[in-house]
Formats: C-alpha cells, sequence, structure tokens
C-alpha cells in the first residue's frame, strides 16, 4: 500500500515540475553486475587506449567500465524511453520520455541515485547558441596577395601571423607537423569538409580517422553548422602558399556533440560521452570550442560560483578525461563585453588548456571571456589567435576572416598536436606545464590571457631539457661521462669542459646522428693525467639546425689526485711556445727534477729544482720574458740528465 501510495505521488510530482520537459539525466549508484571486467580492457578500450595508460603509468579502473547494461535495460523497458547516450565516467544516461509513469517507476530502482530534468522541445535560435565565434559572420579576404605578403619555406600566405606568433614554424621545419597524433574535435558540425579544398589533403591522406554525430546518433557530420569545420580549418588546412594549418599532418576524430536545436545539459552529456569515445579509441588531444552556462531550463544555470573546476558535467568529465592521459584544449568563452564576462564550463575545468583571444600582435580581443575561476584558478591559461582569424570560408574553402575564441582553441591544439609529437614520454600535465612557463606573461598572469602568448620554441627546449639526464664520476684522473638527450640528423650535441683557472669553455667532443629525433645514450671518458688539479665544469652544447643553440646543466668534477703512472716520462710543450710552457711528468715514483733552460749560445738563463710526487706533475714556466729565438730545455732526474729539447720561442 505504501508503494502504490508512493508511485501515485511520484507520478503527481514528475506532472507537475516536469512539464513540457522531454528530456532527462539519469544517474546510477554502482556498476554492480557488470559483464566486463578491468582485467580484460580489450573488451572497452582499443589497444591504443591501454598504450597510452600504460605508457603514462595510468591505472584501468571502474570508471573504465561501461556502465551496467541490465541497468541500461531496465530504463529502456521501463515505458516509452529512448536512450540518447551514456557516460560511463559519470555512470549515467541521457534519456528522452514525456511518460511520467515511466519516470517514477525509473525513480524507483533501487540502482538509480537521481533524476533530473534537463531539456523541452523548444528549440532554441542559433545565435543564442554559446558558440564561440565572436560574430558569426566569416567575411571573405579580397584584394590581397599570400605570396607576396608572406614568402617562407612552408608558404603560410594568410596564416602566417598566426602560426608564427606562437614559433610554430620552429616545430615544422623541423619535422613537427602533427604526423602520428590523433586528434579529437567535438564541436557543433563540420560544414561540406567532405569537399571543400581547405581539406583535400586530410582527406587524400586519409587523416579523417572516423565521425560521430552524438546528437542524432549517426556518423554524419557533413552538414549543420560551419562552425566546426572553420575550427578544423585552423589546424588542418593546407593550400601552399595561401593557408596553412598549425598542425595539418595530425589525424583526426570529428565528433558533434552541440545539438542547434537545443540549449541543455544534454549537451553536456553528449560531450562528457564524445570525450569518452575519443578516450577509448586512444585520441591523445581533444579541442572544443564550446561552452555553457544557461539553459532553457533555467532551473539548471549554472552560476559563477559553479564555474570552479569540478562541478558542472562538462568540468567532470574534462578532469577525468585528463586523468585517463589525454590533453584538452577548450575555448574560455566570448562574454568579454557581457554581463557575465567570466570563463564558461568547460573552460573552468581544472585540468585542461583553456584559450584566450588576443590578435597576431598580441593585443588582447575585448570580447574574450575574464577569469579566473571561481575557486582562484588561473583561466584562461594561455592565449591565441582569435580575433580576425584565418578560417576557411564555407561557400570557397579560401581563407576568410572570423574572430572568437573558438579559433584560438584549436589554433593552439594544433600546435599541442606538433609539440606533443616530439615529446610523446611526457604526460599531458607536463605539456601544458610547458607551454605556460614558455608564455611571455609566466611570472606575471592576469585574468585575460592567464600566462600569456606561448612560445613553441621555448616549450621545445624546456621539454628538452626535461627529458635530458646526466651522470659523471672521476677516478684517477679520468673522468666518465654519460648522458642521454635526444638528437635526430638537425641536432649536434658538444662536450665543453672548462677548469678552475679558465674563464672559457672549449669543446671536447661532438656528437651527432642519422637517427629521427629520438632519446639516445652518450658515453665519453676524458682523461685529466697532462691536466692540472682543480675543478672541471663539464657541459652539453644543444645545437638545433642553424637557428637554435643552448647548453644543458652543467656539471663539477673535482680532480685532486694524479692519476698513478705506468712509465716514466717527460712531456714538453708547446714547441713553439709564446706565452707558457709546460712540463708534465708522469713518475712511477717520487723524484726530485731540475729544469734548466740555455739559449743558442750555451748561456743558462732558468733553473729550478723540484719535488716530483708519483703520478702526474704539470710544471708551468712563464716564457713571456724570453726574446724571440731557439733555446734548449734541459731535465735531470735525480742528478742524471733525462732529456735535452729545443723550443723555439715565437
Amino acid at each position: 500500500m505504501k508503494k502504490y501510495f508512493f508511485l501515485i505521488v511520484m507520478t503527481v510530482f514528475f506532472q507537475q515540475s516536469y512539464a513540457q520537459i522531454t528530456r532527462y539525466i539519469v544517474r546510477f549508484k554502482d556498476k554492480q553486475f557488470n559483464t566486463y571486467s578491468i582485467n580484460n580492457p580489450l573488451q572497452f578500450l582499443s589497444q591504443r587506449a591501454i598504450d597510452r595508460r600504460a605508457r603514462y603509468h595510468i591505472s584501468i579502473d571502474s570508471t573504465d567500465l561501461p556502465i551496467t547494461a541490465r541497468y541500461l535495460d531496465s530504463i529502456r523497458l521501463s515505458g516509452n524511453v529512448t536512450l540518447l547516450n551514456t557516460s560511463k565516467w559519470l555512470n549515467q544516461v541521457a534519456i528522452k520520455t514525456s511518460d511520467m509513469a515511466a519516470l517514477a517507476k525509473i525513480n524507483s530502482f533501487p540502482f538509480v541515485l537521481s533524476t533530473s530534468a534537463e531539456a523541452s522541445a523548444i528549440s532554441v535560435p542559433f545565435e543564442n547558441k554559446k558558440l564561440f565565434p565572436f560574430d558569426g559572420s566569416p567575411s571573405q579576404i579580397n584584394g590581397l596577395d599570400p605570396v607576396k605578403s608572406s614568402i617562407e619555406a612552408l608558404g603560410y600566405g594568410y596564416s602566417n601571423g598566426q602560426v608564427k606568433i606562437h614559433r610554430g614554424d620552429f616545430l615544422h621545419q623541423h619535422g613537427f607537423r602533427g604526423e602520428g597524433m590523433q586528434l579529437a574535435m567535438l564541436d557543433a558540425g563540420f560544414y561540406h569538409y567532405q569537399t571543400l579544398p581547405t581539406f583535400d589533403s586530410i582527406r587524400f591522406n586519409n587523416q579523417i580517422l572516423g565521425t560521430w554525430n552524438f546528437v542524432n546518433n549517426d556518423n554524419d557530420v557533413n552538414d549543420g553548422s560551419t562552425h566546426g569545420m572553420q575550427c578544423l580549418s585552423t589546424i588542418a588546412a593546407n593550400i601552399p602558399g595561401t593557408f596553412i594549418g598549425t598542425s595539418p599532418k595530425t589525424s583526426f576524430y570529428l565528433f558533434v556533440t552541440e545539438d542547434l536545436a537545443s540549449e541543455s545539459r544534454i549537451e553536456e552529456q553528449n560531450w562528457a560521452s564524445g570525450l569518452e569515445k575519443a578516450d577509448s579509441l586512444g585520441v591523445d588531444i581533444c579541442s572544443t570550442s564550446l561552452g555553457y552556462n544557461q539553459f532553457q531550463n533555467a532551473a539548471v544555470n549554472y552560476t559563477y560560483a559553479d564555474m570552479n573546476g569540478h562541478t558542472t558535467i562538462c568540468a567532470r568529465a574534462a578532469n577525468i578525461a585528463s586523468q585517463k592521459g589525454m590533453l584538452l584544449v577548450v575555448a574560455a568563452g566570448n562574454e568579454g563585453t557581457n554581463s557575465w564576462h567570466y570563463i564558461l564550463t568547460p573552460g573552468d575545468a581544472d585540468s585542461v588548456l583553456t584559450v584566450g583571444a588576443i590578435d597576431t600582435v598580441g593585443n588582447v580581443a575585448a570580447f574574450s571571456s575574464y577569469g579566473p575561476a571561481s575557486d582562484g584558478d588561473i583561466k584562461p591559461e594561455v592565449a591565441s589567435i582569435g580575433l580576425n582569424t584565418i578560417v576557411a570560408n564555407p561557400s570557397t574553402g579560401l581563407p576568410s576572416y572570423n574572430s572568437g575564441t573558438s579559433f584560438a582553441c584549436p589554433n593552439m591544439a594544433g600546435l599541442v598536436s606538433c609539440l606533443w609529437q616530439a615529446y610523446p614520454e611526457i604526460n599531458s600535465r607536463g605539456i601544458i606545464n610547458a607551454i605556460e612557463a614558455s608564455a611571455n606573461q609566466f611570472t606575471t598572469p592576469d585574468n585575460r590571457v592567464g600566462y600569456g602568448t606561448p612560445d613553441m620554441k621555448k616549450a621545445f627546449v624546456l621539454l628538452y631539457k626535461n627529458i635530458f639526464s646526466q651522470q659523471i664520476n672521476i677516478t684517477n684522473c679520468e673522468v666518465t661521462y654519460n648522458f642521454s638527450a635526444k638528437i635526430d640528423t638537425t641536432i649536434t650535441l658538444s662536450i665543453e669542459r672548462k677548469n678552475s683557472n679558465n674563464n672559457t669553455y672549449s669543446t671536447v667532443k661532438t656528437f651527432n646522428s642519422n637517427s629521427s629525433f629520438s632519446v639516445q645514450h652518450f658515453s665519453y671518458i676524458d682523461n685529466l693525467k697532462n691536466e692540472n688539479l682543480g675543478n672541471y665544469n663539464y657541459r652539453i652544447k644543444v645545437s638545433v639546425g642553424a637557428d637554435t643553440t643552448f647548453y644543458l646543466s652543467p656539471v663539477m668534477v673535482n680532480y685532486t689526485q694524479q692519476c698513478p703512472a705506468t712509465d716514466n716520462k717527460i712531456t714538453i710543450a708547446p714547441n713553439p711556445v709564446s706565452d707558457y710552457l709546460h712540463i708534465i711528468f708522469e713518475r712511477m715514483a717520487t723524484a726530485k727534477a731540475t729544469i734548466i733552460i740555455h739559449n743558442i749560445e750555451g748561456r743558462k738563463l732558468y733553473q729550478s729544482n723540484v719535488d716530483l710526487p708519483q703520478g702526474t706533475n704539470v710544471q708551468t714556466l712563464p716564457m713571456l720574458s724570453f726574446s724571440k729565438g731557439v733555446y734548449f730545455v734541459t731535465i735531470f732526474i735525480d742528478g742524471k740528465k733525462q732529456e735535452v729539447q729545443k723550443i723555439i720561442k715565437l
């Protein structure tokens, strides 16, 4: 009786509270009775996804398991209910129904945590969507000659400024253009990407790995919004001399998660589902230029306090995606001139790289959303070109202008792809840290562009130093220097050395390689037996092509004990001599030495007596006061003449 009464009350409640509401999110308590096991991850993850977890030491856990099938079956069979899509990470399913009895039944299931109303069937005008082109009206570029305005090896053409402000050309010139990287774009549609000439290269080279429309539950993403297509063009365009994207060799998954007919948390659910699919496929990077704070159902609107990085559906999904090893690049939003001028979610998420908008000379776009996140985290973290960005024209595919953090985001995502291609051993957080540290405001971040404009060349060097490792030790007079560093055909590594009596380094060994860019191990033995005792500093000079030189952390050894001699030997050098003459004694036992210098006429000009220890001993004689000419150096050991050598003074 109580159960029957409860069902009646719940039915009335849903009828009153959810009138006109047709879409809901159902959250589950657990994943009991699951038919999948984390011990057999190939059931639900690709090998590439498993390899990513192994590479970055990420455990496979219960969040990776699909939602329990019997729970979904119970929801589906509860009445007139359609399952839209699921989020295994958040353990919830989006449904569509107007069957109040079914909703009441769903809420009675012991495995259901909650059911929340998210959206009605009322459509939302496109101009009210939280897509991030500022004006939504791209303009065709006319009257410019891209070849004359930008003559360079790669022929960036009109996109020259948005690549070079980040020194992305450095990565491209050294062979990092996104090869082997996978990037998922989550957007509202990729209008005519199958036919526009902007994307000829990625079509011909099979760089589009897959598509899915999470709104319609099919694989058609070619129609609808131009927004995603223009975002894609900033990365993938390859029209030499006219328009080159920031990572034209990257491979792509194109996902539609944004429903142009509505504005609801269901779209956040779609977005979470898109991230999960990207993760299960083994995708490296996700780029998204979507954001949320207000919905058709005002009861579920977010406040600024909710923009704390871990409350919204998007933020929670984004943080889990980052924990799985993916790197998310997210647009900050275009709210800068509105009463709500803050970033939107998922830009608030703790673990994503949120991107604000600037122009090609670094001026902040007024529309770019303000940070910080409500918990005080710096947002956006960085900025890229979002004011008058070069994007593909929807009609011709040729360069057009458009503005918005929508385009700053993928422009940066492409560069991230190239940088991560060079350093796959670094995890996503390490890549983000290097990008932030390379930016021009790293020490003085603000709430408009965060750490500022990243410099990919500087980030490359920071990561190179992060990878480098070295070990050095000295035994007797031999220094053994082992180190590991990345090298390829464009890189030269030189060991340089200086001692405590010398202010300048000199090169003692150079290494080259014929390999592709990879970590290699090097070893060098430096014999100091003919050198003075003291401290010796070593460092590695890295020369990348002809345009970049930097040094790795120096290391010092203390040479305090001469190496034991294996023979009695005397070396007099240099000859000819100009400033100082060095006489090197190698002794198996202690001895007394007498050094005498005569001129060519036989007159003694110099004599000194020296106690020689066992091992190597260097005596330095100043020759600056000697006139130019021929001299004879005579060495006596324990009173017996051992060496006579003619020297020439310059």
